[in-house]
């Protein structure tokens, strides 16, 4: 009997075990992914960081220029960037391998769900980056840099100004992925497309609240986010509610489907 016991509990411990396996594996290849698409960029690391800076350096007076307040700051800032940049790039990659660890464990409905939401989540984050570095840096730059008092010289520190750089792009990364929580939360029950449009003033009203705490104390980098948020925020509605009619569509098929059993008679 004992040893019976002692059989079942292995057993039962094996698929955990695989399971973990293979999420070893997977973080694995991801890491060595980022490390080998980092030593491909590291040669260009001050390019890489002149390209970033370039919205800010277009617009700083005749004569100003970016400083390094610390010896090894004009060395570790560009890896830094470097690094961020070889995970951005390699986003594809991590998401398909969190992808192939958990699809075997969803059914066909939730893959129908998750993989187009993995793509098109992607997008939005890379969406959001370039709009804020296309869109919202020349101008919020442009303001910021001729509402400085007189006699005071733009003399930006280089390390600074990529902790602020990296901080705008994950807020704007993040707040495109509006769409994508919209439909997870439709699909998980939580709400409706007509409970989210009934709330639409509060919503704008909201965006425009996380684009004051995200964005520099100006009213325009405030709308550059509210604005694209809210728009985001009605795509999100119209698709949330096309997967919700297919969903309904597909369980009224199966009801229609499924046979009736019939009582049988006394």
């Amino acid at each position: 009997m004992t040893d019976q016991n002692e059989t079942e509990r292995v057993e039962s411990t094996q698929p955990l075990i695989t399971h973990l396996l293979e999420l070893r594996d997977r973080l694995l290849r991801s890491i060595i992914f980022v490390a080998v698409v980092f030593l491909a960029l590291i040669y260009f690391a001050n390019d890489i960081y002149n390209f970033v800076a370039s919205p800010l350096l277009a617009v700083m007076p005749k004569g100003a220029t970016m400083i390094a307040t610390s010896i090894v700051t004009p060395f570790f800032t560009p890896l830094k960037l470097t690094a961020v940049v070889a995970v951005f790039i390699s986003v594809p990659y991590l998401l398909y391998q969190a992808w192939a660890f958990i699809a075997p464990a969803l059914y066909k409905k939730e893959k129908r769900l998750i993989y187009p939401l993995l793509f098109s989540s992607t997008i939005l984050f890379y969406l959001g980056v370039a709009f804020a570095y296309y869109v919202l840096f020349p101008v919020v730059f442009a303001f910021l840099t001729t509402t400085s008092p007189q006699g005071v010289s733009i003399a930006t520190d280089i390390s600074s100004y990529l902790d602020f750089v990296l901080t705008i792009f994950l807020a704007f990364g993040v707040c495109f992925e509006v769409p994508v929580a919209i439909i997870l939360l439709v699909w998980a029950g939580i709400t409706t497309p007509n409970d989210l449009r009934q709330k639409r003033p509060y919503i704008i009203v909201g965006a425009f609240f996380v684009g004051m705490l995200l964005t520099p104390p100006d009213a325009i980098s405030q709308t550059l986010l509210a604005v694209p948020m809210w728009l985001l925020f009605e795509i999100g509605v119209v698709v949330s509610s096309l997967y919700q009619a297919k969903d309904e569509e597909e369980n009224t098929q199966e009801k229609a489907t499924t046979p009736v059993e019939k009582t049988p008679k006394s």
